[in-house]
């Protein structure tokens, strides 16, 4: 028993060496680590943010994983991670849990999205309206088929596929509450994907179906429809529908940190608000925070 105690020990102690770095930069090894986690809408641009950053400033290496906003809220609230993405804001209960843990989650603003609404490519629909597309994927919402609507297609294509997120994603809340309400509740039978390409993905394979993700994931293969505003314009989704507010389903999105950011972070969080870090997420095609 001694010597199964001699060889667990080292063993134990290089365990708590790896958690106790988790939440932040392991400065004194040569190299610096940023855990960032969350929004499947950030993934991408996070990756390539990452990525550009390395080339600059080596010394630091930002370890980039998705899984959904709820995701990176939870990690932050356990104060596994360093940067939290989210695609919606953390909720009062979220905040409160994490404060319990000693764990101060400050919001940054590092961009600005619109969730486009896509349809086939071959659905000629010209507009959709807040409350049509509340009447699709709301809870006693009547609108099933495509013909309702005014839009012809094949009789087999005709019943609407409603295409969603799971209930962990930032989009998927967000969606809710600027479509259906605070109080309402999406309709039962809906196919719902982990991540936001795999929305896109699923609609431009389903003549029938509409889903929500973000502009960045359009492709040739789906149609982005105008949504009404409150002005009665049709506005189509775009970085600057997204800026200028015009997009009805326009949102933040944001980074969280556990506190004001020090140093390896701060310096991270500094550049993605630089010129360079910005042009990155433009190329993407997000909106810029200026």
């Amino acid at each position: 028993m001694a010597k199964l105690s001699k060889l667990l020990l080292p063993a134990l102690a290089l365990g708590l060496i790896g958690l106790s770095s988790c939440g932040r930069p392991a400065e004194g090894s040569g190299r610096s680590i940023i855990r960032n986690i969350g929004s499947d809408t950030l993934v991408n641009v996070a990756q390539s943010w990452s990525e550009a950053y390395g080339t600059v400033h080596p010394e630091t290496q930002v370890a980039v994983s998705g899984g959904g906003s709820g995701t990176g809220i939870s990690a932050m609230i356990d104060g596994t991670v360093d940067i939290a993405n989210s695609s919606r804001e953390m909720k009062s209960q979220e905040i409160e849990a994490a404060k319990k843990n000693g764990v101060q989650p400050l919001k940054h603003v590092v961009g600005f999205d619109a969730i486009a609404v896509y349809v086939h490519k071959d659905n000629p629909i010209e507009k959709l309206t807040l409350a049509q597309l509340a009447s699709i994927y709301g809870e006693g919402g009547n609108i099933t088929k495509w013909s309702q609507l005014g839009v012809k297609l094949s009789a087999k294509a005709d019943n609407i596929v409603r295409i969603s997120r799971q209930n962990n994603s930032g989009t998927y809340s967000y969606f809710k509450s600027v479509v259906l309400g605070k109080a309402g509740e999406y309709k039962l039978g809906s196919l719902d994907m982990h991540g936001s390409k795999d929305v896109v993905e699923q609609v431009s394979l389903t003549v029938g179906a509409i889903g929500y993700s973000g502009l960045a994931y359009a492709n040739d293969h789906v149609r982005m429809v105008p949504v009404v505003n409150e002005s009665g314009a049709a506005v189509g989704p775009s970085v600057e529908s997204a800026m200028d507010n015009s997009y009805p389903i326009a949102r933040p999105l944001l980074m969280y940190t556990a506190g004001e950011p020090t140093g390896k972070i701060k310096e991270y969080m500094d550049w993605i608000l630089s010129d360079e870090g910005q042009k990155i997420l433009r190329d993407k095609g997000y909106a810029s925070v200026r």
